[in-house]
């Protein structure tokens, strides 16, 4: 019957979901527990590289505050 296909239905979405679930769990932990940044703009781009200037590390996701400001 019809019912017959839930379980490769179930099994296809998992294998679907994971991957993205994992990246995501995966940038959040190399990013110091924040989201991945991207830069869809130049404008965005050129924010990150700004952050990455300022924040001393040469990381954009490890900011600082207005101290690091010269």
């Amino acid at each position: 019957m019809w019912y017959e296909i839930l379980p490769g239905f179930a099994i296809m979405t998992a294998c679907l979901i994971i991957p993205g679930v994992a990246t995501a769990q995966i940038h959040k932990f190399t990013n110091g527990g924040k989201e991945k940044r991207v830069a869809r703009v130049p404008y965005q781009w050129h924010l990150m590289e700004r952050d990455r200037r300022i924040s001393g590390t040469d990381q954009h996701y490890n900011s600082k505050g207005l101290e690091n400001i010269n």
